[in-house]
C-alpha cells in the first residue's frame, strides 16, 4: 500500500488520482482517500485528510475513529481513520 509522503512537505496535486476534494477554502481542504493510501503516522488507511495552512482551526465535530496529525514546515494534516 502507498503511503502519504511528508518528507518534503505536501502537495495535493501528487495525489490528486488518489484523493477527492470534498471542500476547499482559502486556508485548508478536506479530502477523501479513494485508494487506501496509507496514513503518513500510522501506515494505516485513512478515510479523510484535512490539510490546513490556517494558523488555527476549529471543527464542529469530531469523527469516531481515530484521528492522526502530520506536520510539514507550512501545514497540518489531520487524517480520521
Amino acid at each position: 500500500m502507498a503511503r502519504l509522503d511528508i518528507a518534503d512537505g505536501f502537495d495535493v496535486h501528487d495525489y490528486r488520482s488518489k484523493l477527492k476534494l470534498i471542500t476547499q477554502d482559502a486556508g485548508s481542504m478536506t479530502l477523501a482517500n479513494r485508494e487506501g493510501l496509507g496514513c503518513p503516522a500510522c501506515g494505516d488507511p485513512f478515510e479523510r485528510l484535512f490539510v490546513s495552512d490556517d494558523e488555527t482551526v476549529r471543527f464542529a465535530s469530531a469523527p469516531n475513529g481515530p484521528i492522526c496529525l502530520a506536520r510539514t514546515d507550512e501545514r497540518l494534516l489531520v487524517l480520521t481513520h
